[in-house]
């Protein structure tokens, strides 16, 4: 399947944290859509990484995501080298898709920052045709994303565009939710993390609003970009 926007996360919940309403309006629009999470979250203190697989399942179907798949990475351990950047490859070259979304460029926890330079890396080699790649014995062909974007995360990165998401903040926060296991709830005895305080859910709300506030929109999510953005005409502009 062609996808027309491929999200990778380090973690799974990172894409759903981080642009969930982007993707909920771009399937909403018609766009194909699909998430590969590099790592199954192994490393996180709380559930387990088959807990986290079935509320990765969930989120997926809240979002309603046309694929979405996990490479095993070693989490926290995972490196920018030959052997993961090929395995990207063959993702991307198996789906095509025309935009990449990625990790924060500069982030509180290291797997971010590492994703972010991995996926942005492959991209680029995905497009060489000396670069050989195949799968189930059929060879891949060449493919170079046309847009590699990276989302914010943890920290308050200042982005270079916005996306107004009203409309959609619903769906986002649902898809989060759906990992029950990671974030607030005052029943749980579970040992507490940054993630896990109520002021941390809340911020899903309160910071797209911020940035909405900033656009005259409800709510946006902001992207960083590799080289300049480009507009057709000005009235492209919000």
């Amino acid at each position: 399947m062609k996808l027309d926007i491929l999200a990778f996360g380090a973690h799974p919940d990172d894409v759903e944290l981080s642009c969930g309403g982007t993707l909920a309006k771009e399937i909403a629009l018609g766009k194909k859509v699909g998430i590969v999470d590099l790592t199954r979250g192994e490393l996180g203190s709380r559930g387990s990484a088959e807990l986290r697989d079935k509320e990765a399942g969930k989120a997926k179907e809240v979002l309603g995501v046309h694929i979405r798949e996990n490479l095993g990475f070693a989490d926290g351990f995972f490196l920018n080298d030959k052997t993961h950047q090929l395995e990207i490859i063959k993702i991307l070259r198996k789906y095509q898709p025309e935009i990449v979304l990625c990790n924060a460029v500069d982030d509180r926890h290291i797997d971010h920052p590492k994703g972010s330079e991995l996926v942005s890396a492959a991209s680029f080699l995905s497009g060489l045709l000396k670069i050989e790649t195949e799968v189930n014995g059929v060879k891949q062909r060449k493919w170079r994303p046309k847009q590699v974007y990276h989302y914010i995360q943890w920290k308050t990165i200042t982005p270079d565009f916005v996306v107004d998401v009203t409309g959609y903040m619903d769906v986002k926060v649902e898809a989060v939710k759906a990992y029950g296991s990671q974030f607030y709830d005052p029943k749980s005895n579970e040992v507490e993390t940054p993630i896990t305080s109520k002021n941390f859910i809340d911020s899903i709300v309160y910071r797209a609003q911020d940035l909405g506030r900033l656009i005259g929109v409800d709510a946006a999510e902001g992207f960083t970009v590799e080289r300049y953005v480009g507009v057709n005409s000005l009235h492209d502009l919000i």
